[in-house]
């Protein structure tokens, strides 16, 4: 298999991988004996076959995988052509295309060829050859992969912008369902730690994340959004990403026998719309209102469904409400909630065109709002009292 096979066979199998949010600078030094830079708007995008945003070179060091993790395509009992790249030959080709101007960085994973430890020296190989030989100062994804040693994770740290590790399940016990070879806490929580060790060394400006196969495992989105909100709150994580678990197509060569179910493509987004909420809105996992079986509604987004569970809170005045209130408002992002917060010190709201100028979703927030003490809308044209009871609060164990 020739070079640029390689790379249109590894380039496909990594697009299971989601690394979407690199708009970073490195913060790296740069000077005239050195390529690679980031630009203000932060790292271009393109965009794959099935609509997910790549941003870099996203291209697996090798397919091979002693693992059987039941979601991938890559698990070793998957009977299909192998192929792995050289470091040189993968830090060659991605200085080719830097230079023609066809990408702005590399995220690099991997299958776990032989060992984690030795696919990682291959990967950290690359790496090296990159930021040495052709003194590149761009923007480095690092996989780290299950199980990694922490002296070779403290050599990622000091390459690249940016390292994750893929949890794929929210605790233990959902992960053997799925890939009874890992060990949560010391293959995928141990390397986490690390990770964040050097994150608080100064190294890795762009933080960690990780990424969830949603469904694999039959797992509820409580329990997913209850493991991202203790690793955003205690694991310095930057961005945790879901993926809605679509079964792999077969290769031409082999079949990929799963009897997991595909899982629509609007949990994944709902999930995102509640991860936002926490990262954004200042809304603790409590706020969240989940129905009986502690999944988020499929039918209306997580805002709206807790501003119609808590309805007694509105309709709130635009003039006078906190700015946290203002955050629950449906329609009023952290953007325009500042932008009330501020044109409030010196002017009175009079209209709701004036909110809609500053960029509030009039639409959706009038329903929720008074101006000077008149309603601009009323909540029961946009929800029938029935669709309420479906919106029952589950108890959180919180740890």
């Amino acid at each position: 298999m020739d070079t640029e096979q390689k790379l249109e066979v590894l380039g496909a199998a990594a697009k299971y991988d989601i690394c979407a949010s690199t708009s970073i600078k490195s913060g790296r030094p740069t000077g005239r004996d050195t390529i690679g830079s980031h630009a203000p708007a932060g790292i271009c995008h393109s965009y794959t076959p099935d609509g997910r945003c790549v941003s870099l070179l996203k291209v697996l060091m090798t397919n091979s995988c002693r693992n059987d993790c039941k979601y991938c395509v890559n698990r070793v009992s998957n009977d299909f052509e192998r192929s792995s790249f050289e470091p040189e030959e993968l830090a060659n080709i991605f200085i080719e295309l830097y230079r023609r101007n066809y990408l702005e960085g590399i995220f690099l994973s991997s299958g776990v060829q032989k060992s984690s430890n030795y696919t990682m020296e291959k990967m950290l190989a690359v790496a090296e050859i990159l930021r040495y030989k052709y003194k590149y100062r761009g923007y480095i994804h690092l996989k780290a992969l299950p199980h990694s040693s922490p002296d070779l994770i403290e050599r990622g740290a000091q390459l690249a912008d940016r390292m994750s590790v893929n949890l794929e399940s929210p605790n233990p016990d959902r992960l053997r369902l799925i890939a009874h070879e890992k060990n949560f806490m010391l293959d995928l929580i141990e390397p986490i730690n690390v990770i964040q060790k050097q994150i608080q060394k100064g190294l890795l400006k762009a933080g960690q994340t990780t990424q969830f196969v949603v469904g694999a495992a039959g797992e509820t989105d409580l329990e997913l959004l209850k493991t991202t909100n203790w690793l955003y709150k205690h694991k310095s994580l930057k961005r945790a990403y879901f993926s809605a678990f679509v079964p792999p197509e077969p290769s031409s060569q082999g079949q990929v026998a799963s009897n997991i179910k595909k899982v629509p493509l609007i949990r994944e987004h709902r999930l995102y719309q509640a991860d936002w909420l926490m990262r954004f809105y200042e809304f603790k996992l409590e706020d969240l209102v989940l129905q009986s079986d502690s999944n988020l509604s499929l039918e209306l987004d997580p805002k709206m469904v807790a501003a119609l569970k808590y309805r007694e809170q509105f309709p709130v005045e635009i003039n006078n409400a906190p700015f946290k209130t203002l955050l629950r408002i449906p329609g009023v992002g952290p953007t325009a909630a500042k932008r009330i917060y501020r044109v409030r010190k010196e002017h009175r709201f009079t209209d709701i065109n004036e909110l809609k100028n500053i960029g509030v979703v009039v639409k959706r927030a009038k329903n929720f709002i008074l101006i000077n003490g008149k309603a601009q809308g009323n909540i029961k044209n946009i929800v029938m009292a029935k669709q309420l009871e479906l919106f029952q609060p589950v108890p959180l164990l919180l740890t």
